[in-house]
């Protein structure tokens, strides 16, 4: 499944890097692509919404 998230306080390519290392966590397979300058995120995951949110969330990263 593709999920594409709004996370409007990605503001640099280190925060790309945090929010693809907090989405590798739940799913090691996942490829996640993220773009600070439109603060799109999208992940080809096989687990839950609510599962990649929440780990964006403890990361600091909430989805909008």
């Amino acid at each position: 499944m593709t999920l594409t998230l709004t996370v409007p306080n990605m503001a640099c390519s280190a925060c790309a890097n945090n929010i693809t290392n907090a989405v590798k966590t739940v799913d090691a397979n996942a490829v996640v692509e993220a773009d600070p300058k439109t603060k799109l995120v999208n992940v080809e995951t096989h687990v839950s919404e609510q599962t990649i949110k929440e780990a964006l969330a403890e990361a600091g990263y909430p989805a909008a």
